[in-house]
């Protein structure tokens, strides 16, 4: 799959695709039914299919302070989407400029002059120019204007929750895992780089990998977690653990209120491992919540819970 950071890297020569348009975030079910069927109308008509995104998200522009938690980084959206069959990835970065296109003035200068659409396929409340005042509707009349079909597709629904990046932020950020989950159709990652801490997990007998993920991202609510954890990369094998293979993990998010933390930490205890993992690109996917986060009043009652976090942690881990 090509990768396109702006129009200006869009191959010169390049004709006629089919571009599906929207933020993307979390590529989850109802997004890899929408590209799935973009990616359909391009084998139909033998070219290639463009997935165009935007970077930041454009709330970040329009109300500065507003960035919703990100679900994904744009690396994972981009594997995520060459997955279902795209052909090129185009992130397009959202600037004031851009934000104050016209909506008949993005369809000219994006989808006609540089992708050469030859059909988009949007979903049914999709929005575009200035102050969103485009809409499906205006699409199908300037597609026909410039000689492209417009599919504006429902969202996929399960009984009565739309699949949408909102309903799974919301789902992430209470905790609930296990529904983000399901409406993603995987688990909900959290990237990050492992930093020091205060090593107190390690004086405990619980080594723990503090992963610092990038600013937005969608962390869980305070608890602890039944987790995957991958080491990202290529590289070599760090202690135990093979860079692209997944570990059973115990994850604790919050203050650590039992020894009266007030920093927001990610650790994660990697189950049957040995490695110093600091500096390393690592991935945590998170499979079920174990309990809410506790103050413990004492140390060995703190061992106990973390004795059985572990346990209970394998258990879900190997589907029990």
């Amino acid at each position: 799959m090509q990768r396109w950071r702006g129009l200006h890297e869009v191959p010169a020569g390049w004709g006629r695709c089919v571009v599906t348009v929207g933020v993307f975030d979390g590529v989850h079910r109802g997004h890899a039914q929408l590209i799935s069927r973009a990616v359909d109308q391009a084998r139909e008509r033998g070219v290639p299919c463009v997935v165009l995104t935007f970077d930041p998200h454009p709330a970040e522009l329009v109300r500065p302070g507003s960035h919703p938690a990100q679900l994904t980084t744009l690396a994972r959206r981009a594997d995520l989407v060459e997955a279902l069959g795209v052909d090129a990835f185009c992130v397009l970065p959202f600037t004031r400029d851009l934000s104050h296109l016209s909506p008949e003035g993005f369809v000219h200068q994006v989808l006609v002059e540089r992708l050469h659409a030859a059909a988009v396929v949007v979903g049914q409340s999709f929005t575009f120019g200035y102050k969103a005042a485009g809409d499906v509707a205006l699409l199908r009349r300037l597609g026909e204007r410039y000689g492209f079909n417009v599919d504006g597709e429902a969202l996929l629904s399960d009984r009565d929750v739309t699949y949408s990046s909102t309903y799974i932020r919301s789902c992430v950020d209470a905790g609930d895992v296990a529904a983000a989950s399901a409406a993603l159709g995987r688990p909900h990652r959290v990237e990050g780089v492992v930093v020091r801490g205060d090593g107190r997990g390690r004086d405990l007998g619980y080594p723990t990998a503090n992963v610092a993920p990038p600013m937005h991202s969608a962390i869980p609510g305070d608890g602890v977690y039944a987790a995957w954890f991958t080491l990202l990369g290529r590289g070599p094998v760090v202690g135990t653990v093979v860079p692209g293979e997944r570990y059973r993990a115990a994850v604790s998010i919050g203050t650590n209120p039992t020894f009266s933390g007030r920093t927001r930490t990610v650790e994660a205890f990697v189950l049957d491992t040995e490695a110093d993992l600091y500096g390393q690109h690592v991935a945590v996917d998170f499979v079920a919540r174990l309990r809410g986060m506790e103050r413990f009043d004492s140390v060995d009652e703190l061992l106990v819970a973390m004795a059985a976090d572990t346990e209970n942690a394998r258990t879900a881990l190997d589907g029990g």
